[in-house]
Parts: structure tokens; C-alpha cells; sequence
């Protein structure tokens, strides 16, 4: 997608139209640390998902597990939000406190690795939607430009054609996907030196470790081979849906820019995200990426400020003439939808 499709015409300004924004946001107290909230948002959250392990123990080999399984993705999908704003340093502004509550919340509870997601996502947050710099939207087992889906071959070129279709069945392998990243990125080396970079890798590698082992053990114990398979079919297969749908709205559709589109930080986060209108049960559901636009421009603001910086955010926007995109989150998986629909149509010739 063009990036004039959304800002027309596109406009270079000044660098300091951040920095402007920034004092705006920064007279209104929002990049101070919420400690209280979130002390009772990890209290809640780990109580949560303790009780539902604890759950699961006592209520030993019956089928009553699998929804239950169910109930257990949605609280893993939470636990993974604590690790992404532990990752952002929303909780601390000291490097060990937020490590800390990454390795506990990421390796330990969720079975995934946070130095991994870290070196990952921060690159993602450099490049939002830039085919060659963001590894979210890389050429993989979905396409996200025309170009990327030429390329393909046999099956991958099959299901370029109809990843519109596919889309939301295969986020149900999304959650193995991300273990088996994980394990690649502690391990993967490529002429002598490993390919990821990671401050703790034996730390984190011990830790993943002791998540699949003690997982394992569990389900094993309190019920037969058969149900414990299920059980962790069932969430993992949900947990990566829920996470696929958490993140799915917030640039997928939006323009891509290129090494020609000479923008700087405030339209390069602007223009290629995307907000989710809603209530502050969507807020919770979508641990605050519904306010995406505001996340990208201000990463290390505390989850429970985005509502509250939107309204600055969206009005300064106006101000230079840039376009703010927000939708209803039906129309922004329509959105995301149609865009995979519409990579494809090379192909359908």
C-alpha cells in the first residue's frame, strides 16, 4: 500500500514536531511510572493465573480440563501483556527490575524468550510495517506485499493466494511458532557466532527448561496421556489466537513505507498504525495495543496512561495534518483482511 494512500499528500516536516508532542505529553504527567496500578494489575493477573494451574491440579484426569484450557490461554495471553510492558521498561525505569519480571513473565510462566521478543520487537518499533526492517512482516508463511508474494513457490505460493482465508486458522499454531523461535534464538549460531543477541542466554535457556519440563510433569500427572495432549492442544492453540488477534489490528493494512519515503519519527510511528476504539474492557483484552499510534510514539509510557494520552495525541495529529487512523476492532481485522486479500491478487491473476 502506497503511503500517500493515507496522508495526501505526504508532507516532510521538521524533526521537532516529536519533540513539541513530547512536551505535551510530558507537561501532562503521562510518562510517569503507575507503581500502584500496576502492583495490582500483576497481583491480579499472576493470581489469576496461578489459581488456573491450581485449578488444574485439583481437578485431576476429567474432561472439565480442556475448557479449562481454554480459560488458561486467555490468562497466559495476559501474562505475556506484564512481559511486553516489562520489555518497554512501563513498570521500571531500571534495566534489572524490568529483566527481572521479562524472564519470570516470558521464559518461566509463557515458555517463550525474552531476550528473543526483546531484540525482536524493538526492531519492529524502529521500522514499524518497513518491509526490509521490520521483521514482523517479513516474508514467512504469510505475505504481506505483492512483491513478497511473487516470490513464492509450490505450497507457500498456494496459500499466498488465500491467506485472507487462512489467516485466523493459522494463528492457532501461532503459540508453537513462537516456542520453537525461541529455541532457535538461544541456539541458532551462524559462522561461529550466535545469530540473536541476548544478555542472559544460559539464564534464559535454563529457564525454558524448567517452563516445558515442569508443563509437562504437570498435565502428566493429573491425567492420562490422552487428555494431557488435548489440554495442551487446546492452549496453545488459543493462546496463539488471542495473541495473533492482539496484535493483528495494529499495523496489518497500514502503509509500508520504503527506503524512498524519507519520514521522520513522528509519521514513521503515525502513519503505519493503527487504534482500536472501544470500552476499557477492549483496553484490557488488547492489554492496551489498542492504543497503538500512542504505544509507537511513547513506548515506555504505562499502559494506563494511553487512554488518557489519545486525546493529545489525536489532536496534535490534526494540527500538522496527519492522518490518525482508528477503527472499531471488527473493521480493523476487516482492514487487516482485506489487505492480505489484496496481496494476493498477483497471483490470482
Amino acid at each position: 500500500m502506497a503511503l500517500g494512500a493515507v496522508a495526501e499528500p505526504p508532507v516532510r516536516r521538521r524533526g521537532s514536531d516529536y519533540a513539541q508532542l513530547s512536551r505535551r505529553i510530558s507537561q501532562a504527567g503521562l510518562l510517569e511510572r503507575r507503581p500502584g496500578w500496576y502492583v495490582t494489575r500483576i497481583v491480579l493477573t499472576l493470581g489469576a493465573f496461578v489459581a488456573g494451574w491450581v485449578g488444574v491440579f485439583l481437578l485431576g484426569d476429567s474432561w472439565w480440563q480442556l475448557p479449562l484450557a481454554a480459560l488458561m490461554a486467555v490468562a497466559t495471553t495476559q501474562v505475556a501483556f506484564l512481559g511486553h510492558d516489562a520489555g518497554h521498561r512501563q513498570m521500571f525505569r531500571r534495566r534489572g527490575p524490568s529483566e527481572l519480571v521479562g524472564l519470570l513473565a516470558g521464559n518461566v510462566a509463557v515458555g517463550i524468550s525474552y531476550g528473543w521478543w526483546v531484540d525482536k520487537h524493538n526492531r519492529h518499533h524502529a521500522n514499524p510495517n518497513h518491509e526490509d526492517e521490520d521483521p514482523d512482516v517479513g516474508a514467512g508463511a504469510l505475505v504481506w506485499t505483492p512483491e513478497q508474494a511473487m516470490e513464492t513457490s509450490g505450497v507457500n505460493r498456494w496459500l499466498a493466494k488465500r491467506q485472507a482465508y487462512f489467516f485466523f486458522p493459522m494463528l492457532l499454531l501461532e503459540g508453537l511458532n513462537l516456542h520453537v523461535a525461541s529455541i532457535r534464538a538461544i541456539v541458532g549460531r551462524e559462522n561461529g557466532r550466535y545469530t540473536t543477541p541476548m544478555r542472559h542466554r544460559a539464564v534464559e535457556a535454563a529457564l525454558l527448561v524448567a517452563h516445558t519440563v515442569g508443563y509437562v510433569v504437570l498435565l502428566l500427572a493429573v491425567m492420562s496421556p490422552v487428555k494431557a495432549l488435548l489440554f495442551a492442544v487446546v492452549h496453545q492453540a488459543l493462546w496463539g489466537l488471542y495473541m495473533g488477534c492482539a496484535f493483528a489490528p495494529n499495523h496489518k493494512g497500514m502503509p509500508m513505507p520504503t527506503a524512498e519515503d524519507e519520514l521522520d519519527f513522528l509519521r514513521k510511528q503515525v502513519l503505519t498504525s493503527r487504534n482500536v476504539r472501544g470500552s476499557r474492557l477492549v483496553d484490557a483484552a488488547l492489554g492496551g495495543l489498542n492504543y497503538q499510534i500512542e504505544h509507537h510514539l511513547f513506548p515506555n509510557m504505562p499502559r494506563a496512561n494511553l487512554r488518557r494520552a489519545q486525546p493529545i495525541v489525536r489532536a496534535y495529529c490534526v494540527e500538522q495534518g496527519i492522518s490518525y487512523a482508528e477503527t472499531g476492532l471488527v473493521e480493523s481485522y476487516r482492514q487487516a483482511l482485506g489487505h492480505l486479500h489484496e496481496v494476493g491478487r498477483p497471483l490470482r491473476g
